[in-house]
């Protein structure tokens, strides 16, 4: 049975005696207080063996509190809660010592696990060196999602590891990838993004390494690549899924040895940059098709981190709007408004473009109407003006299923050259083709799998195994 003295402080006596039952169940001594001074002074006495603390106390904060707790007793673990559940909360939990960092509200069996975990090695975190620029903080949402991904962060910043950093366009890859060099111990350096989608396939190497004068047709002078740009700091390679196979080799190359040469160049040069890559592709299915090394995908999927879509945090969708607002209010644009309805209408739409579509739609609202207060009926016409329009059969071109598919391998095979895909091509069309289905199956009867089995002439439990196989999200509604 675990034993050790717990020492909790939080003002809500209701979360106070959750507390206390939920530790002393299993066996710790726990002591409970509602203010910052008495929980100083039982840790001054030398009382305890682990902290677990609220941010927001009647009479101090408790990010004041704990830069004294660490000085005085730098092996005490503190675990840190706070409902103020954003990502420089996180990050200044972190900054200031704490062991962890829990969002309210927070599963019980999660916070016993950690406090067994840091009694068993009570080691003191490394602190960050962050200033608090809570106005410049890029990433806004206080949803579960979101405050997974706040944590991991936390957890990165004091680290060079590499990231990967997955999700649909709009979702705010590269803000990630920013707040990750900003906050972290490389902050100092520069910050170098390069999109991999908007450069030609002949000028990516010289891009990434660099050329020397005279390497090609019109090198002119000598040119810095992007990994000299950022020496010292970070480089962001956003949409590496678009990188060409013939540019992912001499990447691979300065992964593995940490140094790299310039187009035409000659002498190996060494490295210091920290990478973190971005893709709205499922790299995977990339490798499956030939399209993306195996290798050079395991050397960037270190730490991999998934943005969810808007739709699945649809509970932020109130905080980016107030936040878009207030950012447009500062670039001049009159100060909005906006009503619990319009805000409902909002959470109810599915959001393809992501964050992006909803900060493009605030700063219309914003720059042209003339309203104070924005209504659920100015919202419901913006929303369908961005619809897209129906497609118009012009007849030009076959729009079967099987025409879609013949003109997509056409663009398959040629990307290959006179070299032919990887062995596996049938079934890995099949599989591509199959999860589209499905899905549209499942969303056609507002994911009732009965009925979607029906539809697609499956047995129910075929239909379950292609489903969790597939990873497939089944979003249940009524009519």
């Amino acid at each position: 049975m675990p034993t050790g003295s717990i020492l909790v402080a939080d003002d809500d006596a209701a979360i106070r005696t959750v507390l206390n039952q939920a530790l002393s169940r299993v066996g710790y001594d726990v002591r409970v207080t509602g203010n910052a001074a008495t929980l100083w002074r039982w840790v001054a006495q030398g009382d305890g063996d682990l902290v677990i603390t609220d941010v927001v106390m009647p009479d101090e904060n408790a990010f004041d509190l704990l830069p004294r707790i660490k000085k005085l007793r730098p092996d005490m673990p503190i675990i840190v809660m706070s409902a103020q559940n954003t990502f420089l909360t996180a990050v200044k939990a972190s900054e200031r010592g704490a062991y962890e960092y829990l969002p309210k509200p927070f599963d019980l069996n999660e916070l016993v696990t950690i406090v067994g975990r840091a009694l068993a090695e009570p080691k003191p975190k490394a602190s960050l060196t962050v200033e608090e620029e809570a106005d410049n903080i890029p990433l806004v949402g206080r949803s579960s999602a979101m405050q997974d991904i706040y944590r991991m962060l936390a957890r990165l910043m004091q680290t060079d590891l590499t990231v990967m950093i997955s999700g649909e366009s709009g979702t705010g890859k590269e803000l990630v990838a920013r707040a990750l060099h900003d906050y972290g111990k490389r902050s100092k350096g520069p910050f170098v993004a390069i999109n991999m989608a908007a450069i030609p396939r002949d000028l990516i190497e010289s891009e990434l390494f660099g050329h020397e004068k005279g390497a090609f047709t019109g090198a002119q002078t000598r040119n810095t690549g992007r990994f000299e740009q950022a020496e010292g700091g970070t480089l962001f390679l956003d949409e590496i899924g678009d990188m060409p196979m013939e540019a992912q080799t001499p990447l691979l190359r300065v992964l593995q040895q940490g140094e790299y040469t310039t187009v035409g160049g000659r002498t190996p040069i060494r490295t210091n940059v920290r990478i973190i890559a971005a893709t709205n592709k499922d790299l995977r299915l990339l490798i499956n098709q030939g399209l993306f090394r195996e290798d050079l995908f395991y050397r960037l999927n270190v730490v991999p981190i998934r943005l969810p879509p808007l739709r699945e945090r649809s509970e932020d969708i109130p905080d980016l709007v107030r936040h878009f607002f207030a950012q447009a209010e500062k670039e001049g644009l009159p100060r909005k408004q906006i009503e619990q309805a319009a805000l409902d209408r909002l959470r109810r739409h599915r959001w393809p473009g992501n964050v992006r579509e909803l900060e493009n739609l605030v700063r219309r609202l914003a720059a042209l109407y003339p309203q104070e207060v924005i209504s659920e009926g100015i919202v419901e016409a913006e929303l369908s003006e961005s619809l897209p329009p129906p497609a118009i059969d012009s007849g030009a071109q076959d729009d079967s299923l099987g025409g879609s598919v013949e003109r997509h391998l056409t663009t398959y095979f040629k990307a290959f050259g006179d070299r032919l895909p990887p062995p596996g091509l049938y079934h890995r069309i099949l599989r591509e083709i199959e999860e589209p289905l499905i899905g549209a199956a499942l969303a056609a009867t507002r994911g009732n799998q009965i009925r979607a089995a029906e539809l697609l002439g499956l047995n129910r439990n075929t239909l379950r195994k292609k489903i969790r196989d597939l990873d497939i999200q089944v979003i249940r509604g009524g009519r």
